[in-house]
Parts: C-alpha cells; sequence; structure tokens
C-alpha cells in the first residue's frame, strides 16, 4: 500500500518543475485542503472525489514523500499560530509566552502573518491544515471566520482563539478584560485630578477598541466627566500615527491634560507628540507655570515604555501569560481532553510609572 501523508512534491524528469500539492488540487478540480484530506487518509470525503485526486497524482507523476509521515494523526510536534502582525509588540510578546510552553512538551511553532485585514485569515489556516499541524491559535484580528471550526473538526484539528474579541461559539477563548483595563486607565487618571480626558488609537472595526471604549466612556460617566467625541481620535498602531494624531488633537483641544492610550505603541507615538507642541509629559492636572503637562497611559505594556524621559504608565494585559494560558488550554485539547469551551479571561494590572 503507498504511504499517504501529507506533504508532496516531485521534480518531473523532463521538465524539473516542482510537483506540488496546489498543482494536484488544480488537476483534480479541487480544494488544495481536499487533496490534503484524501493523501492522509482524513476527514469526510467521498470515494468519488477521492478517485479523482489520486487519479490526479498518478497522472502528474506526484510521489508521496516519505517524510510527511509524521505529520499525520496528530504526531508533528508542530503548532500553527496566525497573528494579524508580527510588528505589534503585543503579540510579539504572546508569541514568545506561547513558544515557552509548546518547547516545553517538545512542539515548535508555525507563524504565520494574516494581515491588518485579516483578508489572508483563510489562506493561512488552509496552509496550517495542509501541513498537518497538531493544533492552530487564531491570535487578534477581525477577519470573518466563519467555516474555520467546520474544517477543523474535518481533520480533528484543535483549535483556540486568544486576545480576539469576537470569537466563535464552541471554541476556547483567552483574551484581556479590556473594558476593565479601560476602566482602570481612566480611573487612574481621574483621580490624579484630571477632568479633560481623550482617547487615542485604534480603528472604528475593532471589537478591542470597542471594548476599550466602553470602559473609558463609563467611567467618566461615573465620575459625571464630559464625554467628547472630538477627543477620541481614531489611528493605527504606528507611531508616526499617533505622533501625528496627538499633535493636532492638542493644537485644537489645549485644554486637554490626559490620554488614554489604544496600545503602548499608541502611547509612545503620544509622548513624541505631546513633545512637538511643547508640552510635557507627566503626571499632575494643573498645568506648571511655565510648560503644560500632559500625562499619558498606554495599554498592553511593553519593554519600550520604560525607555521614555519620563517612563510611560501602563495597563499591563499580560500578553505572555496569555501565550501561557493558551498554551496549556490547547495542550489539554491536543492530549485529546473531552472539554467544554471556555472563555478564560486574564485580568489587567496597573504598571505605574510617572508620565500620569
Amino acid at each position: 500500500m503507498p504511504f499517504r501523508g501529507v506533504r508532496y512534491e516531485r521534480k518531473s524528469p523532463m521538465s524539473q518543475k516542482k510537483i506540488t500539492i496546489i498543482d494536484v488540487a488544480r488537476h483534480a478540480g479541487v480544494s488544495v485542503t481536499t487533496v490534503s484530506l484524501v493523501l492522509g487518509g482524513k476527514g469526510r470525503i467521498s470515494q468519488a472525489t477521492a478517485e479523482r485526486v489520486n487519479r490526479a497524482v498518478d497522472e502528474l507523476g506526484f510521489v508521496r514523500n516519505r517524510q510527511a509521515s509524521t505529520l499525520r494523526g496528530g504526531e508533528s510536534g508542530v503548532v500553527g499560530l496566525i497573528v494579524r502582525d508580527i510588528c505589534e509588540p503585543f503579540y510579539a510578546e504572546m508569541t514568545a509566552g506561547l513558544s515557552e510552553m509548546f518547547e516545553a512538551q517538545g512542539k515548535v511553532l508555525f507563524l504565520l502573518q494574516s494581515g491588518a485585514s485579516g483578508k489572508g485569515l483563510m489562506r493561512c489556516f488552509d496552509t496550517l491544515l495542509t501541513h498537518g499541524v497538531d493544533g492552530i491559535v487564531i491570535a487578534g484580528g477581525e477577519g470573518s471566520m466563519n467555516g474555520l471550526k467546520e474544517k477543523a473538526e474535518e481533520q480533528g484539528v484543535p483549535l483556540i482563539c486568544a486576545t480576539r474579541s469576537g470569537g466563535i461559539d464552541g471554541v476556547d477563548v483567552v483574551r484581556p478584560d479590556n473594558m476593565q483595563a479601560a476602566k482602570m486607565a481612566t480611573e487612574y487618571l481621574i483621580r490624579q485630578g484630571h477632568k479633560q480626558i481623550a482617547y487615542l488609537g485604534g480603528l472604528s472595526n475593532s471589537l478591542t477598541r470597542a471594548e476599550r471604549l466602553g470602559g473609558f466612556c463609563a467611567t467618566l460617566l461615573q465620575y459625571g466627566l464630559p464625554f467628547r467625541t472630538e477627543w477620541i481620535i481614531e489611528c493605527d498602531y504606528q507611531q508616526k500615527c499617533a505622533a501625528d494624531a496627538t499633535e493636532a488633537l492638542l493644537t485644537h483641544y489645549p485644554k486637554i491634560s490626559a490620554i488614554v492610550c489604544h496600545k503602548s505603541s499608541v502611547a509612545l507615538g503620544a509622548y513624541f507628540g505631546v513633545l512637538r507642541t511643547g508640552a510635557e509629559v507627566g503626571g499632575g492636572a494643573v498645568d506648571s507655570f511655565f510648560q503644560q503637562k500632559i500625562a499619558l497611559i498606554g495599554m498592553e505594556d511593553a519593554p519600550e515604555s520604560e525607555l521614555t524621559e519620563p517612563p510611560l504608565t501602563s495597563i499591563a494585559n499580560s500578553a505572555r501569560e496569555i501565550g501561557h494560558a493558551t498554551a496549556r488550554r490547547l495542550l489539554l485539547r491536543i492530549g485529546g481532553q473531552n472539554l467544554e469551551a471556555q472563555n478564560i479571561i486574564v485580568p489587567p494590572a496597573l504598571v505605574e510609572r510617572e508620565s500620569a
């Protein structure tokens, strides 16, 4: 009986063209995932489809790679991770936490990036299934996840979501408490005497931003402070964008004395934006005699927050602990435990420094 695995390739002796699983899928008129299922002997595939795929394999002269045997039956030792953008400090820290836990169990991460819009999510997901990973973590992003649970179940691959505000019904989610983090940040500023507080960062289609804004606005109302939509500014996580937005905000509304920043990178950009206006970064709600002070507090604490002068106060969402908790949960599922899906919340913590 021919050996069946997942990764396959052959160079034709005439053309020297590498024959891939994608070529087989096109020749058979089916998806790459279907070819992987047929060749791996997994999933619910009709006899007619299986015969069509095997016929395409034979016609193309496609040779099954024996090394792919380790990729069958959850024995690859590889776990797939899909993140929106690997440059974001929060996801880098979370990835480190995942890697620490998986490496301790003899597994390694296969990291893919879906892109800021999440349009590449399905492509990344299919790639991981094709390579026979033991489990998949989807971290962050706002793209649609329709059909992912069903695809994973067809191949018996455990799936878990991390840091996503919008999850999948029946799939574990490990995430920070975004609303509580924003409440904590806003209340801290209010107790320092600030009454004119702005919110900077995030995009309107972000569920994470919506949760944090909910906590921000609820806290302002709780303390009887004004909620002004023109003081809630969208921008992405890039520092230059945040610096430009901060400079424009403070130029138009000089009475603002404090800013809650959506991410640590936004807080760092805001730091430079404040300096551009001629103001100082620091705590204290009352302007100094010579120079105005703007308090900054950021979400998702990162090592860079300690490098400014003054260092940046933050609400830590413990990205590394989210990585640890996600890995622990996925390892249980890879081990075959039949568990009810859980929504696991990792609480925030205030990291008090000198910027607020």
